[in-house]
This record gives C-alpha cells, structure tokens and sequence, in this order.
C-alpha cells in the first residue's frame, strides 16, 4: 500500500461493533473474523476460528492479506487486536478500498463475549 494511501485511509471512518454483536455473524458464516495483531502476540491465544493475519502486513507487503482478501468471497471482516486500535485502523484501509470491514473491539471483548480461545501457537497461513 502507497504511504499516501494509508495516510488518507486513517482519515475515513469504518464501524465499530462489539463482539457480542458479531458472534452470531462469524458462526453463521456471513463475517470472518480476523485477528490483526502481530505473530508474537499471537502465542498467548486468539480467538476460535480467526484468521490470523498481521497489521504490518496488511499496510506493507500483504504476503498474506492478498491471499486471504481473494478468498472472503465479499464476505464482511470483522477486526480485532489488543485493545482495538490496530483494528480499527485495519478497517479504515479496508473500507478505504471497498471491502465490507468493521472493527470488532479487542480480544478481551470477545473473551468477555464468551467467545472460545485457542491457546496453540498461532502462525501466519
């Protein structure tokens, strides 16, 4: 991604959603949700069924997002991190560029949601 292009996706707005709103959506399989934090942090858990897929590499190479954004068939994202500041700017590029993205809070918020964890090392796909 161009820096410019970054720089004018931050000024955009995306929505916010709790994950207690999404939960319903990933288990039918209309949202996929997304785990954006980096691989590190990854080892302490992240939540079931999301794809786990770097910030960095979404705003640099996307080695992996270009893969994975082919494959979501339109389907919505649903965007969590740490706290929900990562993902909120990985849903301002992704509205940017015309996908149906959304930040989903934090990984707590989806703990909290009753949102079962993976405790395996997550990897990149």
């Amino acid at each position: 991604m161009k820096f410019l292009s970054l720089i004018k996706s931050l000024f955009r707005s995306a929505p916010r959603y709790s994950a207690q709103a999404c939960a319903d959506r990933v288990r039918r399989g209309e949202a996929m949700l997304v785990d954006v934090r980096e691989p590190g942090e990854w080892a302490s858990g992240f939540a079931d069924s999301a794809a786990l897929l770097p910030l960095s590499d979404l705003a640099g190479a996307r080695t992996h997002w270009n893969k994975f954004l082919a494959e979501a068939n339109g389907r919505e994202l649903l965007l969590y991190c740490a706290v929900g500041g990562r993902s909120g700017i990985a849903a301002r590029i992704l509205t940017a560029e015309g996908f149906r993205a959304a930040n989903a809070g934090s990984l707590a918020e989806w703990r909290n949601a009753g949102w079962p964890l993976d405790r395996n090392a997550g990897k990149l796909p």
